[in-house]
């Protein structure tokens, strides 16, 4: 029985897809691999599993810092999240020279980190992200890892009350959660004066969680495209099914079901901060030729 081809209306997302900081960095990985240079990149540039075998057929190779001692006179990008100090510090050991791909609102961000702590290193600076995100394990490295950093509320009994405070976020994090633990840590400071908020998180970031609420409403269906390992991906299809219960999570064409979709439906196309545009067009095509 040939497949039911589909008439009804597909739309992409266009607040979805990489945020600029993504898009420079892959656009250096590209002009490089165009040129026929060799490069590595330290960790996996996105969360998504299409792009990297995109990337890793144009002739990416990912690598770790445990493979730095391999790597001497090779060119290896540091991706949009940023590193640590001492990531620059090991590549010039080993004679590796960095193409320096971290996203320019990350950048800021780990100056105004650094500079704090220079000026008073036992000041308490407090990061709200994910620990074992990159981008929060190079913000903690401006201050020779001594920040603490924080996922939700819960967790603030790691801070000492007492004293003075810094709370940042890592520039992905949702904005409703950061006041949560913004307004948690105040309630705990002894003097609330002594406590200092700098909302960091991206202004794109911001307003993408608007954007898809609206996206989701607008349409009958909502099919969401993430690699499955990405955070941001699981946190913003969460935001789509609360808004509408007909939102599909998939990772690839192959995952969508034409069972999904009524004649009459308007068919909505999203997805996470590392998933391409390129993917999301794909994925439109595929319900528009029936799926």
């Amino acid at each position: 029985m040939p497949p039911k081809r589909m008439t009804m209306q597909v739309d992409v997302d266009r607040s979805a897809g990489f945020c600029f900081g993504v898009v420079e960095a892959i656009r250096q990985a590209e002009e490089l691999l165009d040129a026929g240079e060799e490069l590595y990149c330290l960790g996996q540039p996105v969360h998504n599993e299409e792009e990297l075998k995109r990337l890793e057929r144009k002739g990416l190779k990912y690598v770790s810092i445990g493979d730095f001692p391999h790597l001497r006179g090779k060119k290896v990008l540091i991706r949009a999240h940023g590193e640590p100090p001492e990531t620059y510090r090991l590549a010039e050991d080993y004679g590796i020279e960095l193409i320096d791909g971290t996203c320019p609102i990350v950048l800021k961000l780990q100056e105004r980190i650094h500079q704090e702590h220079e000026a008073d290193p036992s000041k308490q600076i407090v990061i709200f992200g994910k620990p074992q995100h990159p981008e929060s394990i190079g913000l903690n490295g401006q201050t020779g890892h001594q920040s603490r950093i924080v996922e939700d509320e819960k967790e603030l009994e790691k801070i000492d009350p007492s004293g003075p405070v810094s709370l940042y976020s890592q520039t992905t994090m949702d904005t409703d959660r950061f006041e949560k633990v913004k307004q948690e840590l105040q309630s705990r400071m002894a003097d609330p004066d002594l406590l200092k908020c700098k909302n960091t998180i991206c202004g794109q970031m911001k307003r993408r969680k608007p954007a898809l609420k609206e996206f989701a409403q607008n349409h009958d269906v909502i099919v969401f495209v993430s690699g499955k390992n990405s955070s941001n991906g699981k946190f913003l299809y969460s935001v789509a099914k609360e808004q509408n219960p007909r939102s599909h999570f998939i990772s690839g064409k192959e995952e969508i079901d034409p069972g999904w979709f009524e004649k009459d439906d308007t068919i909505g196309v999203s997805g996470a901060t590392s998933t391409p545009q390129w993917l999301l067009e794909e994925i439109a095509k595929e319900i528009r030729n029936g799926g």
